[in-house]
């Protein structure tokens, strides 16, 4: 497919400087992730698209919080749904630049939260404006549902998919960094916390305890013999779930016997997995193990669960987003994604076919010091993004 003499007029619209600015301006709001609120990168989003005449709606989620719900053109129709968050991991340390004063140099954006992901809301905003100022929005209607919370407990997206009805969206793009690849899945993700209860005693007697670091220990090499059984059948499309031990605390004091210890997991699920299903599995695995009963004491809790998703390669939204990001000048392909991200919930609760597409790259630039993304792939992005809203509605129903 080429671009069109109506598509070319709608893409050279589209103005780079407005991007930068709009992603600049997103950056240096800030929304820290735990640490601050979004408050004040939804205010400028906000702002900013009401100048533009859209209809923007904010629905406080926790004080403070507010998703910004933006859209154009008729909701009679079936428009695409464009999903993005305003938060963004701690900045930490180790950067050359103000991670929250934003820096264009050498063709790049620097700033917490370029990449992930304030770049790809300004690129949805830029191709909803070329969309709008074309006249085009009641044929082509678009939604950008930019929803607070997601690099924790996704508050926003749980708010979002809740609120019933909903208009009715022909598929979502969630603009994440994939470096302009189309994701068409990712695995579901769950947060455990495992609280191991022992009893304390002085270090010179220990058999008078019940070690919590030791059995802790032992909780760990359960998992990690897991690991091996689900390598060993991985999923066809998304490869083996996975677990990871995130940090471990414990303990009072070198010369006592520890009588409590927490491990925190994250652990990836693949279709027909559930949070709770692991736990039970967790729990069995632990208590055949002998190491329940007594004085140790084994508690495990879901601190969060996040769906997979996963579309055909085949459908018309991935053939069409992915020949629209060829169609802009990148190199066209479709992937799986190792992260996992706002989409699954769409796709899970809402039933919409979803794929992620967006600018930058999650795992060279974003979560890092000096993280940035390329002024030419936030263009591009927005590019393919009007594309694909226009494209879509040729399409018989999806």
């Amino acid at each position: 497919m080429t671009v069109s003499t109506s598509e070319g007029a709608l893409l050279s619209s589209i103005d780079e400087h407005e991007i930068v600015s709009l992603t600049a301006a997103l950056i240096d709001a800030g929304g820290e992730n735990p640490g601050d609120t979004e408050e004040k990168t939804a205010k400028v989003l906000a702002e900013h698209c009401r100048a533009l005449g859209f209809d923007v709606r904010t629905v406080e989620v926790a004080p403070g919080r507010p998703n910004v719900i933006v859209s154009i053109g008729s909701d009679e129709r079936p428009g695409v749904l464009f999903v993005g968050h305003s938060d963004v991991v701690p900045a930490g340390t180790g950067w050359t630049t103000d991670p929250f004063s934003a820096v264009v140099r050498d063709g790049r954006i620097f700033g917490r939260g370029a990449c992930d992901m304030k770049g790809g809301l300004a690129a949805v905003v830029a191709a909803m404006t070329a969309v709008h100022r074309a006249g085009l929005a009641d044929e082509y209607p678009m939604t950008l549902a930019c929803l607070v919370d997601e690099e924790d407990t996704g508050l926003g997206i749980r708010a979002f998919v809740a609120a019933l009805p909903h208009p009715n969206y022909s598929c979502c793009v969630v603009a994440e960094p994939t470096d302009l690849v189309t994701i068409v899945g990712c695995r579901g993700a769950a947060n455990l916390e495992i609280e191991v209860r022992g009893r304390s005693a002085h270090a010179g007697q220990p058999r008078n305890g019940a070690n919590a670091i030791s059995a802790a220990a032992r909780i760990i090499g359960i998992i990690e013999g897991s690991q091996a059984e689900l390598d060993a059948n991985p999923d066809p499309d998304l490869g083996p779930a996975t677990w990871n031990v995130g940090t471990i605390t414990g303990g009072t004091g070198t010369s006592m016997v520890a009588d409590r210890c927490v491990l925190t997991v994250d652990r990836r699920l693949v279709p027909g997995e559930s949070a709770a299903g692991v736990v039970g599995d967790l729990r069995s695995r632990i208590e055949s193990a002998g190491l329940t009963g007594g004085d140790i004491d084994v508690r495990i809790g879901i601190a969060m669960e996040m769906p997979g998703f996963l579309t055909s390669v085949n459908d018309g939204l991935v053939t069409t987003a992915a020949q629209s990001v060829l169609d802009t000048g990148s190199a066209r392909s479709t992937d799986i994604w190792t992260a996992s991200c706002d989409g699954g919930f769409v796709a899970q609760q809402m039933g919409i076919k979803t794929v992620v597409l967006g600018p930058g790259e999650i795992e060279s630039q974003a979560h890092r010091p000096d993280e940035s993304v390329a002024v030419q792939q936030l263009t591009d992005s927005a590019r393919a993004y009007a594309l694909i809203a226009t494209r879509i509605a040729a399409l018989p129903a999806l």
